[in-house]
Formats: C-alpha cells, structure tokens, sequence
C-alpha cells in the first residue's frame, strides 16, 4: 500500500468513535524502512501555523487495529495521543 493509497482513508478511533482526520504523514525507520507511525492533522494552533509549522496526531503503528478500503481502525487512549 502506498502513502497516496492510505492518504485517502479516515483515521478513526475505536474506542471513542471519533475521525481524527486522514493521514497526512507517515513516519518510518530508515535503517530497516519499517512504517513506526501516521500522522493526521492536530488542533489547529495559530502560533505553528505562523512559524510554519505543521501540527499533527502521531498515532504509533501498533495502535492500529485494521486498515479497510475506506478507513483505517485505531485504538488511542486519552494519554497516546503525541502531536
């Protein structure tokens, strides 16, 4: 699967039923090229958009609990949550 692929899909929390948003990043080791995380947009905050820059929900990759043709299921606690 490729970053346009999982671009396209809704992040959604299983545990609150709530859309964080579609994947804007991912994150990977270089040294293996091992997918560690997706990002999906943060709470907007004035200050980083005037710095340039971008505010995003890290949601490490053993978070997610199934990737669909439509969305991708997570499981975030309160406390996971890392922008």
């Amino acid at each position: 699967m490729s970053l346009s692929e999982l671009r396209t899909k809704d992040v959604v929390n299983t545990l609150d039923g709530k859309r964080l948003g579609k994947v804007m990043d991912i994150e990977f080791d270089a040294h293996d090229g091992h997918v560690e995380a997706i990002v999906v947009p943060g709470e907007f905050k004035v200050g980083s958009i005037i710095r340039g820059e971008k505010c995003g929900i890290v949601i490490p990759w053993d978070r997610i609990c199934k990737i669909g043709e439509n969305v991708i299921l997570v499981e975030l606690q309160p406390g996971d949550i890392l922008e």
